[in-house]
């Protein structure tokens, strides 16, 4: 089973996460896409790229949204349904399963699939596809994984928001060296992917596996700028940096927890800045 996370995060990050996003490779990728695309989502959690990428398609659409937790599903129907008739889009549900958004360039249809992510792709309804999608999916996976997906696919393959390991915390502190190296040694533990994540070598990782399956691959940096200001995802970030560091280096306990109540203190005061690093990866199938 791959790792999970809290609604309350995914609702934090969802306004960084479209900050950061390249419009230019999301646009290569819409510009590959036919006339009504049919787009999975993998780890799709409460639908921020659905939400962030469908206005973009603009058109008729239809999406599968892939998430191992039911509960992620549905709060990812009654978010899309909230948000569309904020906007004034009408919102319906032809079945128990199946929600359209109705657009002025056509209705965008929202269906969800639970499984883990883990037995992917031979878990996935890749034949009736024309993009797989995801975001913050491909460091947590294997380097199995990817090489398992770039072997299945024949259509275009989007994975945003990767990270890189050049994350700044402002400003400096004695033990930001001690938490980055922690912090570097979790995002490399297995993450329930069959084998130890690729973490910052994610993009790396999937360069190799697609250009070597003849996919034309392009990225694009992806940060998360978090402003002076903005204290409740500085402070989320100090405490998920301090705790990832703490599970990996336990006789620093006392240092990483002191780093931690100062970044909460800097963040309380207004003074904390962060720049997370990501970076977005776009793959081409030849001919197409």
């Amino acid at each position: 089973m791959s790792e999970e996370f809290e609604l309350d995060w995914l609702d934090l990050r969802e306004p960084f996460d479209a900050m950061a996003r390249s419009e230019a490779l999301a646009q290569a990728l819409l510009a590959r896409l036919p006339a009504r695309p049919r787009m999975l989502d993998l780890g799709a959690g409460t639908g921020s790229l659905f939400r962030w990428l469908a206005p973009r398609i603009g058109r008729a659409q239809a999406w599968t949204l892939v998430d191992q937790n039911r509960e992620m599903t549905e709060a990812a129907f009654d978010t899309i349904a909230d948000r569309a008739e904020t906007v004034g889009l009408k919102v319906t549900f032809p079945n128990k399963k199946t929600m359209l958004v109705h657009a002025p360039g056509g209705a965008w249809r929202v269906e969800a699939i639970i499984a883990d992510l883990a037995d992917a792709p031979r878990n996935l309804p890749l034949a009736n596809t024309d993009a797989v999608v995801c975001s913050a999916l491909c460091d947590l996976v294997s380097g199995a994984w990817v090489e398992r997906m770039a072997a299945a696919l024949r259509v275009p393959f989007y994975a945003a928001l990767n990270v890189t390991g050049r994350d700044r915390f402002q400003p400096p502190l004695p033990g930001d060296a001690l938490v980055a190296r922690g912090f570097a040694r979790d995002q490399g533990r297995d993450k329930g992917f069959g084998g130890r994540a690729l973490g910052a070598a994610a993009v790396a990782e999937m360069q190799r596996a697609f250009s070597a399956r003849g996919f034309a691959v392009e990225t694009a940096p992806s940060d998360w700028v978090v402003r002076r200001g903005e204290t409740h995802m500085s402070s989320e970030l100090a405490m998920g940096h301090a705790a990832a560091a703490l599970s990996q280096e336990r006789r620093e306990a006392w240092r990483i927890e002191a780093w931690r109540e100062q970044r909460l203190a800097l963040a309380a005061q207004g003074r904390a800045a962060v720049r997370v690093g990501h970076r977005d990866f776009l793959a081409l199938p030849a001919g197409r």
